[in-house]
């Protein structure tokens, strides 16, 4: 929960910064603070996907998880839900900077990626390093975002810390009776999609990277490890 703790911090300094100096922020400053936090994310995802003990095991949830969630169409379904959450807040109240600032803030920080994989380190393997980054990352966002919708995204962060603190929490129940080599190749698979977002916030492809389409990838090695040791031991 500490992380989400210092992720809610971020985005409320990030908010007050945003609101003090609304009419001296650059986007020429947010552009390169992203594109520095990008090549940071970039090392974090490395750092997990190296980790790995079973480089076929990531390969295989890679490609079995990324076909499962284009079928399931999961990156259009999370933007739908950010659709649908800004239509019944927002109906009706016309130019309401509040709630606009409120729900815009709080989909971009809370449906994505990078909290599913920040939450399950936190929560299984105690690190921390994805969901301070990701507070960083919302913190700088959080600075523009005020600027120009006001007080709003500051409230964001009340949902924030019980969607994803709820995770954490959640996660760190589960894993607790899990085997460990499970948890490595799913950190591993985090990692891979971690980079993933990286080279989104750098720009990099010409057409963006549905990573959330990745996601059901995340969950697979509970079904890859041990299916792989009953084929090793039956073939032993």
């Amino acid at each position: 929960m500490i992380a989400t703790v210092i992720n809610v911090l971020l985005v409320l300094v990030g908010s007050t910064l945003g609101l003090l100096f609304k009419n001296r922020i650059s986007r020429r400053f947010t552009a390169a603070l992203t594109a520095a936090l990008g090549l940071c994310v970039l090392g974090i995802g490395i750092t997990s996907a190296i980790g790995t003990q079973d480089s076929l095991c990531v390969i295989v949830c890679m490609v079995a998880g990324t076909l499962l969630g284009e079928a399931l169409r999961i990156e259009d379904r999370l933007e739908g839900v950010g659709d649908l959450l800004r239509a019944k807040v927002l109906r009706g109240k016309g130019n309401n900077r509040f709630a606009e600032g409120f729900v815009n803030a709080f989909v971009l920080f809370c449906v994505g990626a990078m909290a599913i994989n920040g939450a399950m380190e936190a929560g299984m393997n105690g690190s921390y390093e994805i969901l301070i980054s990701k507070g960083v990352i919302d913190g700088v966002t959080a600075i523009s975002f005020a600027a120009a919708m006001g007080v709003g995204v500051a409230f964001s962060v009340i949902p924030l810390f019980l969607y994803q603190g709820g995770l954490t929490l959640i996660f760190a129940a589960v894993g607790q009776g899990m085997d460990p080599a499970v948890v490595t190749e799913m950190s591993a698979v985090g990692g891979v999609i971690i980079m993933g977002i990286a080279v989104n916030m750098l720009g990099l492809p010409k057409e963006k990277l549905r990573v959330g389409n990745m996601l059901p990838a995340i969950f697979l090695p509970l079904a890859y490890i041990p299916l792989r040791d009953w084929i090793s031991a039956f073939l032993a």
